[in-house]
């Protein structure tokens, strides 16, 4: 067994343990939230944070970086939303849920600790320029379609109440104030005290085992019920079309072996549970929601090793 193989079945197993602890009973589904919680309100701010403190992103290219992600992004958003409001015939709160849960990758519970296992510090370094943007534009995006399409009364769009409400989630979000917190550190240029240090270190490194176990519970805890199909539909869009629109657009940009890596890679993991949360908020497209992330999480075991297995040839 290669380490690369030995890495993402490693990856994987995490989440399956996870999966079959709440399946068998031995711990309540639902306990998936609260650990959920700790690896993304504590321990992967920690991480983000300690990255931005000690990491050098000199020779990173940040902005062709997201310019060839977030093109691959919508596009393949453009195309759940047509996949399910023209092929399935969905309206079109559905067909947001279905762009979403297509283009909107698991970059915290399971990209970052397959992120670091595969490419080490380095490729966090990365990831965390992605993830520094990814949720703003995410969230953004995902807050129009909800003023636009996901509101129950009659009332108009008001720009001044979307930043509002952008704003808002912004700012209180756990991974953004992570990462600005600790940009702020590096500024000062202040050493860090041993023992906060020490601290950080402990809390930061359970972040990628914590998050991939509860990741399992809350599969578990959502399960797969009806709507096979269009979720077979979305996953396909996820773990094959955006990832090769990120290969190709990197390629075309000529970035750096190791950026143009970590964000294919990225571009393939499957998708998070911010889809559900989405149709959730929507009141429309729960199963499907659910559905996709299960099927796609499950087949990424897959797609993400042919992914790897392509940009290593490619790249390097």
């Amino acid at each position: 067994m290669t380490p690369l193989t030995e890495t993402v079945l490693f990856v994987f197993s995490l989440v399956a343990l996870g999966y079959f602890a709440g399946l068998t009973g031995y711990l309540k589904a639902v306990s998936g939230e609260g650990i959920s919680e700790f690896a993304v309100n504590v321990a992967m701010p920690l991480l983000l944070f300690q990255t931005m403190v000690k990491s050098d992103f000199h020779g990173l290219a940040p902005w062709s970086l997201w310019s060839a992600y977030f093109a691959a992004v919508a596009v393949t958003w453009s195309a759940g939303h047509l996949v399910m409001t023209r092929l399935f015939g969905r309206d079109a709160r559905a067909g947001i849920v279905g762009g979403v849960s297509s283009a909107y990758s698991n970059v915290v519970l399971l990209g970052a600790p397959f992120i670091l296992g595969i490419f080490g510090t380095s490729g966090f370094e990365v990831l965390s320029l992605l993830v520094s943007i990814h949720l703003p534009v995410m969230m953004m995006a995902s807050i129009v379609l909800f003023e636009m399409f996901g509101r129950q009364d009659e009332e108009s769009v008001h720009p001044l109440r979307v930043i509002r409400n952008f704003l808002r989630r912004l700012f209180v979000n756990p991974l953004i104030i992570g990462i600005l917190a600790g940009l702020a550190w590096r500024f000062t240029g202040a050493p860090m005290p041993p023992l906060i240090g020490r601290l950080v270190d402990a809390l930061a490194d359970t972040a990628g085992p914590v998050a991939l176990f509860a990741m399992g519970l809350s599969l578990c805890r959502f399960g797969i019920s009806g709507n096979i199909r269009p979720a077979l539909a979305l996953s396909a869009l996820k773990l094959f079309l955006m990832p090769a629109l990120v290969l190709l657009a990197v390629w075309l940009l000529g970035l750096p072996p190791l950026t143009a890596k970590v964000a294919v890679v990225v571009a393939a993991l499957p998708s998070g549970i911010n889809s559900y949360l989405i149709a959730v908020q929507f009141n429309t497209g729960q199963a499907l929601a659910s559905n996709q992330m299960t099927i796609a999480t499950a087949s990424a075991v897959l797609t993400t090793s042919f992914w790897l297995t392509v940009v290593l040839h490619v790249f390097g």
